[in-house]
């Protein structure tokens, strides 16, 4: 933190001035707020997400007015949200009590409700000695130990009020102008922070949305065969994907995807190329090949400058067999008591890339008990390792899946995740789409 005193909500350069000297005092002071108010909002431009904005907001202002504990909360006005309540040295159940006050009778509630008279900074300087005030107002500040508080509007110009932000002294006090005038400064730079921020957020929340929309409502259910899925989105959408579709006489078509780039048009190249190859799958699934090649022939006709990888797989539960082929796509990984083993599938180029694709198909033969893992490069890639060494992190991921979880698809698919992806790297902010689809069989 940039080192503001916080013992007064007094004047930030308390030693007072010489009298030949007022000049250069004032100069000094002047000098000493920018050098502030710079740093502080370099700190503040360099967080990339909402919450983290929101803590450096509240940590720079409290030693801006000298306070040494407070509360945000941000509720956009337009109620699109997101919204969240975020307090410094203040605990959950502390929080709680504060949110028991009438909001009315608050400071930064008044804020939010836009009542006359809140359009700016909100000061209460005695709030124990102040009887006018509501007694329940009074009796949360006597019991968590403050004293006072001053309260800002957050605000920007393009979406009006985003929330309230509010600091709370121990003892009475109220910060003097230049401290108001500072923190005010600071605040509105802030706003506009938060609320590209916000537009951010919320585009990355439609982007999730609609990417799980293009994506299956839940998997198929087959004798014989225990299905399951794990999709995490990167925040600028990418275009990798998974389908698992029944098929007749109690076949299963498995596939999975990547189409390249990201945004809203990969997402709908992706979905046209999921909706195509469902089709082609149930005229003609039992041959991969061909289920691949036409495949290819729509990629080219609806996105010719546009390429990807594809791996679709035709299961027979029963027999325990599969047929699959892949175009351009990462091989599927085997996971048994005996053998975890990648499958040797023929090397081909993505669909695309090529005036004609095909390549042969691969047959393999699941013993019980074995889980069979389609995934896309994403979650090679997410690891910031070479291929090679990624590709060795996957196949020891899951040679070390615990015997105690290899009866249940969903949790061999949990832990290769957690275990290739550790510390938080399987999380929504990575820049690579992530997909896993897992098969295990009786």
């Amino acid at each position: 933190m940039v080192p503001v005193s916080t013992h007064t909500a007094g004047s930030l350069s308390e030693a007072p001035a010489a009298p030949g000297s007022f000049i250069q005092d004032r100069l000094a002071a002047w000098v000493s707020d920018l050098t502030t108010l710079h740093e502080l909002t370099e700190r503040l431009a360099r967080t990339s997400t909402l919450d983290d904005a929101l803590h450096e907001l509240l940590d720079a202002g409290a030693a801006l007015v000298g306070a040494r504990r407070g509360m945000i909360v941000f509720e956009p006005s337009d109620r699109r949200g997101p919204e969240s309540t975020i307090g410094l040295g203040l605990a959950h159940a502390e929080l709680g009590h504060l949110e028991t006050v009438p909001r009315s009778a608050t400071s930064y509630g008044r804020i939010l409700e836009g009542l006359p008279g809140a359009e700016g900074a909100q000061t209460t300087p005695d709030l124990l000695g102040d009887t006018s005030l509501d007694p329940r107002r009074r009796e949360v500040a006597a019991r968590l130990g403050y004293a006072a508080s001053y309260a800002l509007p957050l605000t920007a110009e393009a979406t009006g009020r985003l929330g309230a932000a509010v600091w709370l002294y121990d003892e009475p006090a109220e910060p003097v102008e230049r401290r108001r005038h500072l923190v005010g400064l600071y605040a509105a730079h802030a706003g506009e922070h938060l609320a590209r921020l916000l537009e951010l957020e919320r585009a990355r929340a439609d982007v999730a949305t609609v990417t799980e929309e293009l994506l299956p409502t839940r998997l198929p259910r087959a004798n014989g065969v225990q299905l399951a899925a794990r999709h995490r989105t990167a925040p600028q959408g990418g275009g990798d994907w998974y389908d698992a579709l029944a098929l007749p006489e109690g076949a299963l078509g498995l596939a999975v995807g990547s189409v390249n780039g990201s945004g809203p048009t990969a997402l709908a190249a992706m979905g046209r190329l999921r909706a195509g190859l469902r089709a082609y799958a149930v005229m003609e699934g039992e041959d991969p090949v061909a289920v691949l090649s036409d495949l290819e022939l729509l990629l080219r006709l609806t996105e010719p400058a546009r390429s990807a990888t594809a791996l679709f797989a035709y299961c027979e539960p029963a027999p325990r067999k599969i047929l699959l082929a892949g175009a351009g796509h990462t091989p599927p990984l085997v996971i048994g008591d005996r053998r975890t083993e990648f499958v040797e599938t023929s090397l081909s180029a993505p669909l695309g890339m090529l005036a004609c694709w095909e390549a042969p198909s691969v047959e393999i033969t699941p013993a019980p008990g074995e889980t069979v893992l389609l995934y896309t490069d994403g979650l090679l890639r997410r690891t910031g390792d070479s291929m090679d060494r990624a590709f060795a992190r996957l196949h020891s991921a899951a040679a070390c899946v615990p015997k105690a979880l290899r009866g249940d698809a969903g949790s061999v698919a949990d832990h290769v995740l957690r275990t290739v992806l550790p510390d938080g790297l399987d999380q929504g902010n990575g820049t690579e789409d992530v997909v896993i689809l897992a098969a295990r069989f009786d």
